[in-house]
């Protein structure tokens, strides 16, 4: 069993790209090795019980703004991502073959609910076929919204930079649709807390983008120091 600190000694370093990843869709689970350079989110430590094959990713290269795009609901309605336009936004892309995907739902399930009243939405976009998903949202009593597409989805994903991506990672944007962290890997309590303050500091007009983002990378690599040892 990991301790804490193995969980965070993957994330030591701003450098770490992470864990869990995709495919072409629901074909083979790859890891991403460490010591490729995301901009602003490390990932826990995988875990190589579940994940059998590695290889080296190419840098995402990460937009500034949330891109447009549209994907179906649960009841299959087209609904755009403009559609929380005004709101931080915790976007996490998810499938429910992935183990640590699945790992994350209580902690989204649980920030949703702190953060409502101060306009935050949590979205989730399941990569899978729409029968699993739905199923997998009842039994899981999803609560916030989830939007749903398979290659339409990777399609989406490659508009954040990941063009093959890894399961899960989560967006964050503040309420002028910035992004300001993308993070790869699953997301833990203290990770997620850390940076929607940044965001909310965003929000306030305490900082600057460039100020936040770096504040993240310095303070996630600060927590995963401490917790590795």
């Amino acid at each position: 069993m990991k301790t804490p600190g193995l969980r965070y000694l993957g994330a030591a370093l701003i450098v770490l790209l992470g864990i869990w990843a995709g495919l072409k869709f629901h074909s083979v689970h790859r890891v991403l090795e460490p010591g490729v350079p995301v901009p602003a989110g490390v990932a826990s430590a995988p875990d190589p019980k579940e994940n059998a094959a590695m290889e080296t990713a190419s840098h995402p290269v990460i937009p500034a703004r949330l891109p447009d795009f549209s994907l179906n609901d649960l009841s299959g309605k087209a609904t755009s991502i403009a559609a929380w336009s005004g709101k931080s936004l915790v976007i996490n892309f998810w499938a429910t073959w992935c183990a640590p995907c699945r790992r994350e739902i209580p902690l989204l399930k649980t920030l949703a609910a702190d953060w409502a009243g101060r306009d935050l939405t949590v979205v989730g976009i399941a990569v899978d076929y729409p029968d699993k998903v739905r199923q997998f949202v009842g039994q899981l009593k999803i609560d916030y919204p989830v939007l749903i597409g398979e290659q339409d989805a990777l399609d989406v994903a490659a508009k954040f930079g990941m063009d093959a991506p890894a399961f899960p990672f989560t967006v964050f944007t503040d309420r002028r649709g910035e992004v300001v962290a993308l993070f790869v890997g699953e997301l833990h309590r203290p990770q997620a807390d850390f940076i929607l303050s940044e965001v909310q500091n965003l929000n306030q007009e305490r900082i600057q983008l460039p100020e936040a983002r770096r504040a993240i990378a310095a303070g996630l690599e600060v927590m995963a120091g401490k917790n590795a040892g």
